[in-house]
């Protein structure tokens, strides 16, 4: 079984990807949707919460983890790998970073725009993963507000051209643009039409599912194998019926069945979102 996780909706498109190189898999998916979005946490927080989840996913009976999140992928991914993956533990997490970079790179003549949330940019990490690859010339730009716009099903809706248009506008010169945070898929038609002519529009999930196959192929084992029945079990923290009705279009087709888990003494738990507390709540 595959683990992958987001802090919301938008891992499921590379879910999706997933899925079309590996369809006799098992996937069990985790989107921290009630603690999205990450992109203005802090460092420490993202460490945490992030923990959180990969030690469900975990338990939940995967060896190997796609951190999906660029945030996440971008701020925690060694942290996690030390701290999960040590000699003869029999897990892997892997992250979307470097097919990320190294499609940019690929594909760029040598000026390169990312659009990212504020954490990713600030990290750093692809700017390093770019340099590692070629002399690039790389600009970045934090969109904080195309994630919630997404969130709210707003790609078609007029206010998600005016803020791609404002973003884009700090990356003059690009030859190619890397999406930089899961939601921006859903952006790629208004995003290509507001480019000049030429610059590629690139998102990485296509490149993450190519990635993870040849991982599979020089690491056997760590999925599981073919399943006769392949399935997929999605868990979230937020609403399961929005997750559900949201979800859909990033992995573009119905989730069955959500379910739900909240943090509970630091762990994420398996609740039914009835049995939450209401009103006051003292705790011991």
């Amino acid at each position: 079984m595959i683990g992958v996780y987001d802090s919301g909706f938008g891992g499921l498109s590379v879910l999706r990807h997933l899925h079309q190189v590996l369809p006799d898999r098992d996937f069990v998916y985790l989107g921290d949707s009630g603690r999205a979005p990450y992109g203005g946490r802090d460092i420490h927080t993202i460490l945490d919460f992030s923990e959180q989840a990969v030690e469900r996913l975990f338990e939940e009976g995967s060896r190997l983890v796609i951190v999906a999140c660029h945030t996440v992928s971008c701020v925690a991914l060694r942290h996690l790998q030390q701290r999960y993956c040590g000699v003869g533990s029999g897990r892997r997490i892997l992250g979307v970073t470097i097919p990320g970079a190294e499609q940019a790179v690929e594909h760029s003549a040598g000026h390169i725009g990312i659009l990212a949330t504020a954490r990713t940019v600030a990290s750093g990490t692809y700017l390093t993963e770019i340099a590692k690859l070629g002399p690039h010339r790389v600009l970045q730009r934090a969109a904080p507000l195309l994630a919630p716009i997404v969130e709210e099903g707003l790609e078609a809706d007029p206010i998600a051209e005016l803020a791609a248009r404002h973003y884009l506008a700090e990356l003059q010169g690009i030859d190619t643009l890397l999406l930089g945070c899961t939601h921006y898929p859903l952006l790629i038609d208004v995003l290509r039409s507001l480019v000049p002519r030429g610059v590629t529009v690139l998102d990485p999930a296509p490149f993450v599912a190519e990635a993870l196959l040849d991982w599979l192929q020089r690491h056997p084992g760590f999925d599981g194998g073919p399943s006769e029945a392949p399935s997929l079990r999605v868990l979230c923290t937020g609403d399961p019926e929005v997750f559900a009705r949201h979800g859909a279009r990033f992995l573009g087709r119905p989730l069955d069945r959500v379910h739900h888990v909240a943090e509970i003494e630091g762990r994420l738990a398996h609740r039914a979102p009835q049995d939450a507390p209401t009103g006051q709540v003292v705790r011991p």
